[in-house]
Formats: structure tokens, sequence, C-alpha cells
């Protein structure tokens, strides 16, 4: 009995294919995340710097100092780069913990105030537990 039947074969190369498949779903799961993730950072970035009175005022309306604008500014850009690069796994991580809990933060900030815009965090929120899933399932 050949060992390497053209069953063999076929149950294998079936089994490979499946694997291959999923691994492809999961990528394009984490990039689809990931990149909506980063433009909303990049979209809230461009606040701070260009919008800088607009944030100053909602910061104040929250009662944070707005002189910590700037360097949450440079954080999350630092975040978005540390996200992608696929070479700082442990500064990755600490990069996602940070997401996390200014998304947290955010979320009951803006609850707690009661302006309704809580929705942005919870969506950055949404996007943030995706994209370290499958971060996690693509990086085995």
């Amino acid at each position: 009995m050949e060992i390497y039947s053209l069953e063999n074969k076929f149950i294998c190369y079936i089994f490979v294919l499946s694997k291959c498949k999923k691994m492809k779903r999961d990528k394009i799961i984490f990039y689809v995340a990931t990149g909506l993730l980063s433009l909303l950072m990049l979209f809230s970035v461009s606040m701070y710097f260009f919008k800088h009175e607009d944030v100053a005022a909602m910061f104040t309306n929250f009662g944070y100092p707005t002189y910590i604008i700037y360097p949450y500014a440079v954080a999350k850009l630092l975040g978005v780069f540390a996200i992608w690069n696929p070479n700082f796994k442990a500064i990755k991580e600490w990069a996602y913990a940070g997401f996390f809990f200014a998304f947290v933060l955010a979320f009951f900030a803006h609850f707690m105030i009661g302006d309704g815009e809580q929705g942005g965090a919870l969506l950055a929120f949404i996007l943030l537990i995706i994209s370290y899933i499958f971060n996690k399932r693509i990086n085995k």
C-alpha cells in the first residue's frame, strides 16, 4: 500500500489550502481593523495639532490640563508606528495596552460629561480589540 496515495495527497492539499485561506482571512481582518484604527488615530492627532483651540476647550471641559495635548498626540503617533512595526514585539504590546487604557478612559470621560461623543472611543476600542486578537493569530 502506498503511503502517499492520491487520496492522501488530496486530503493534505485540502488541509493546507484551508489553513492558507484561514491565514489569509486573518491577515485581511488584521489589516482592515488596524488600518481603520490608524486612520482614526491620525485624524485625532491632526485635530490635536491643527485644531488646537477646539481640542483645548474640550480638554478644559473634561478637567484635563491643556499642556498634555501635544505629548498625547506624539504618544498616539508613536503607538500607531509601534503597532505597524513587526520588529518591536514588546513595544507593540505596550502600545496596545496604552491605547486600551486611553480608549476606556476616553469613553468614560465623554460619558460622564454627557457630550454624546463616546461613540468614537467605543469604535476605537472595538477596532483595537480586533486588531490585537488578529495580530496574535497571524504572528503565532
